[in-house]
């Protein structure tokens, strides 16, 4: 049977990576653009009732789909480049702009699990604790803050992660003259904005982020960022 060869076989992991990235980068939109502006919108009732009951049900999905989107693709990543050998794989447009989408892809992972599910769990236990008559958690609004950020970075991030993923197999970009002047200047820019949405809670100002518009120009921008880069540096 054709499914039971090596070809099926990475047919059915890409499937799988998509399903689940669907579910995942969906969950991460409603969160966004639906959740978010509807909470700040409702009386408070409603809002505790919906942390309680729907939201940790979201969280599940929302978790699981990102940690399956994330192992499935690096499984897919590590096909492609075993067999071309580091300098080949590098060597070829797709090699860059997939590498990208899955460092990108990566990031949104590791916020999903260490940053806003961690942050989110304290926020339901608050609403939990004080719907049951109990003491409200001291540090319950700068967690969901926190998660919050964290969640805007990956919208912010997702865009160019799904941009460049396509362009892999759909569009060619250039081949960088030099692998680790680009690899320097992708750390730089990401780690900026991770700090951001680890410590940029902290302030008090305004930011591009806690709007769903900003973040989406936000996205929009970077994306063009990476494209420039790819122009600039190419051979």
């Amino acid at each position: 049977m054709a499914l039971m060869s090596m070809e099926g076989w990475l047919f059915l992991l890409r499937w799988i990576h998509f399903l689940a990235g669907i579910t995942w980068i969906g969950l991460l939109y409603y969160f966004n653009f639906v959740q978010t502006p509807f909470f700040a919108e409702t009386d408070p009732p409603v809002r505790s009732g919906a942390v309680q009951k729907l939201v940790p049900r979201a969280l599940w999905w929302f978790r699981w789909s990102a940690m399956i989107t994330f192992l499935a693709g690096w499984l897919i990543y590590l096909h492609k480049l075993g067999p071309a050998g580091w300098s080949n794989f590098f060597s070829t447009s797709y090699g860059w702009t997939i590498t990208l989408g899955g460092v990108l892809g990566t990031m949104m992972w590791a916020n999903v699990w260490f940053v806003i599910w961690p942050n989110q769990k304290v926020v339901i236990a608050n609403a939990v604790q004080t719907a049951q008559g109990g003491q409200a958690i001291p540090d319950a609004a700068a967690r969901g803050r926190r998660a919050a950020l964290a969640s805007r970075t990956n919208v912010v991030f997702s865009i160019p992660m799904l941009f460049y993923m396509a362009a892999a197999s759909h569009f060619t970009l250039g081949v960088p003259a030099s692998g680790a002047a680009m690899a320097w200047i992708w750390v730089v820019i990401i780690a900026a904005l991770e700090i951001n949405a680890l410590v940029g809670s902290k302030g008090a100002a305004k930011k591009p982020l806690d709007t769903v518009s900003g973040a989406l120009w936000s996205g929009f921008v970077l994306s063009a960022i990476f494209y420039l880069l790819f122009e600039l540096l190419k051979k």
